[in-house]
């Protein structure tokens, strides 16, 4: 890529790991001319809109290149909710070739919309039914679970012997007790597929329980009337975590695990009652000029030696359940021992997520418990 296209794209997402916080996405005629730019070695150009952050998405152009050079690998890092809205913004002038990461409800949606080409891998057999999207229009690269987020200068495991520090809320209900009032810090969630699966978890909680939203929100404003801050992305919730302006958050676990790899002091917790796990998938995107370099990408991601990559290098979770034991690192196993898994309806997400994010924007943040 030359350095022009390269400075077109990379690190110009609002959320995904090591984001700068910037929210300067090009223009469709930008991201064009980006395009055009690249094209004079030859080589294929790959698109892909990824909230996956920039560890992982360097990491992979290196190695996808290397194992296909006729192909020029750009990422663009977003937040998933705004992956959906570009896809869906470009329908008429598809811009990207490949959406990878994400929950499951953003891709039903936008199966729903026909954004997606259906393609089936040849791992798609490898990975647990409820990773398949209707139609074989996505599938899911990885599994990412909610967890609660602490700072471990401050707070300890509860599950740890006491040592003079306090200890971390060991469920969700925990984070709204006073003892937590102006300590939380939550990513903001209308641009974070991973708050909205969170948010979701909640609401349709209390929809199984009363028959109505109305339990899931008042909880909503309790977190709220908790809440120090909305973070714009990923990386200040981390700096702000860190420099104890808040000492307790609502995160997904491979985000956490690479700030301890950094050696960040801060720690996790898998709640008792349960954590949605986001099916994160990989969909082509309708109307893709590079379908051939498209399906090669998504094949490569699924190998067996890209998700230990992905496990080993930035902690994710990967999808596929045939992984040789021996290979997998030791967080990987403690966390498919120890992780609950809470119900989660997500088609009902995908149908009703937007309405109850738009609702939540208006009648709970900054307004706190009634």
């Amino acid at each position: 890529m030359t350095a022009t296209a390269s400075a077109a794209y990379r690190g110009q997402g609002a959320g995904g790991r090591g984001a700068s916080g910037a929210t300067l996405l090009p223009a469709p005629c930008t991201l064009l001319l980006a395009l055009l730019v690249g094209c004079g070695d030859g080589r294929t150009p790959l698109v892909v809109y990824s909230p996956h952050g920039r560890d992982l998405l360097s990491l992979f152009e290196e190695r996808f290149e290397a194992a296909h050079p006729d192909i020029d690998l750009r990422y663009l890092d977003m937040g998933s909710q705004d992956a959906l809205d570009r896809v869906r913004t470009e329908r008429a002038n598809p811009q990207a070739d490949v959406w990878f990461g994400g929950p499951s409800a953003l891709f039903a949606r936008a199966a729903a919309e026909s954004l997606l080409t259906a393609y089936r891998p040849s791992w798609a057999d490898h990975i647990a039914p409820h990773g398949w999207g209707a139609g074989d229009l996505f599938f899911a690269a990885y599994e990412t679970p909610g967890v609660i987020y602490y700072n471990a200068a401050a707070l300890r495991h509860p599950d740890s012997a006491d040592d003079g520090r306090r200890a971390a809320p060991s469920d969700w209900d925990d984070v709204l007790t006073p003892a937590w009032h102006d300590q939380v810090l939550i990513r903001d969630p209308i641009a974070s597929g991973t708050m909205r699966a969170i948010f979701g978890m909640i609401i349709q909680r209390g929809l199984r329980e009363t028959g109505d939203t109305a339990w899931g929100f008042h909880w909503l404003r309790r977190l709220d009337a908790n809440t120090r801050e909305y973070a714009l992305n990923p990386s200040l919730l981390d700096q702000k975590l860190i420099r104890q302006e808040g000492l307790v958050s609502l995160w997904d676990l491979p985000d956490v695990l690479i700030a301890q790899g950094t050696g960040a002091p801060v720690g996790f917790v898998l709640p008792t009652s349960g954590a949605p796990v986001i099916v994160d998938g990989i969909a082509i995107v309708r109307g893709s000029d590079h379908s051939e370099a498209a399906q090669r990408f998504v094949e490569w991601v699924g190998t067996v030696a890209a998700q230990l990559m992905a496990a080993r290098a930035v902690y994710r979770l990967p999808a596929r359940l045939d992984l040789p034991a021996d290979s997998v690192p030791d967080w990987y196993i403690a966390v498919r021992t120890q992780m609950v898994v809470a119900e989660m309806d997500w088609e009902q997400l995908a149908d009703r997520g937007n309405d109850w994010m738009q609702w939540w924007d208006r009648h709970v943040r900054n307004k706190g418990a009634p």
